[in-house]
Parts: C-alpha cells; structure tokens; sequence
C-alpha cells in the first residue's frame, strides 16, 4: 500500500463524540483507508501532522440500510482510526472546531 498520508487519511470526524474523547483522552478521530493497518495510520499521522502518537485503535464501521420512498440502498463499509498523541502533543487545526 501507498504510503501517502492524503490517500490512507480520508478526513477527520467532527462529532460531539470525538471532541469529548479529544478533550479528555488526547485521542483524535480520522477516517482512513480500508486496507490501512495500525503501524501504517501511526506513521500517515505522524508524518502528515508533525506530531508523535502513542497509539491507534481501528474499527471497521458496518453499511447501514437506508430508504429513500420505496428504494432501498446500503451505506458503504468504511474505517475509523481513534490516535492518541503522545502527552503534550495537540493537532493545532482541530483545537478550534
């Protein structure tokens, strides 16, 4: 796989969620690449951010069923990768969001 942080890190998730867990925990949320494994994200983060993570936890993310009328359709299957930085490291364009 392609070692290019912009192709193994998609976007980052901004929900109440994950700004309560970056708030608390230093942990931030991104979604990646589906064949991205954990030293690879690790290294994606670190190169793209200039920061030094601690670890990364994966989670592959189900399709959903949804209806529009009387279609039906399913929503993709995609990953999420939850980083934690290193104490004292912070992701300075995600602090103001």
């Amino acid at each position: 796989m392609n070692s290019d942080p912009r192709l193994i890190i998609k976007t980052h998730i901004n929900t109440e969620r994950s700004t309560i867990i970056r708030e608390q925990n230093n942990d931030y949320v991104f979604e990646v690449d589906k064949k991205a494994n954990k030293p690879l994200i690790k290294k994606a983060v670190e190169s793209a951010f200039k920061v030094k993570v601690d670890s990364v936890r994966t989670i592959i993310m189900p399709g959903k069923v949804r209806r529009m009328g009387r279609n039906i359709g399913k929503t993709p299957i995609w990953k999420k990768a939850i980083v934690r930085l290193k104490k004292g490291e912070v992701i300075t364009i995600f602090e103001n969001m």
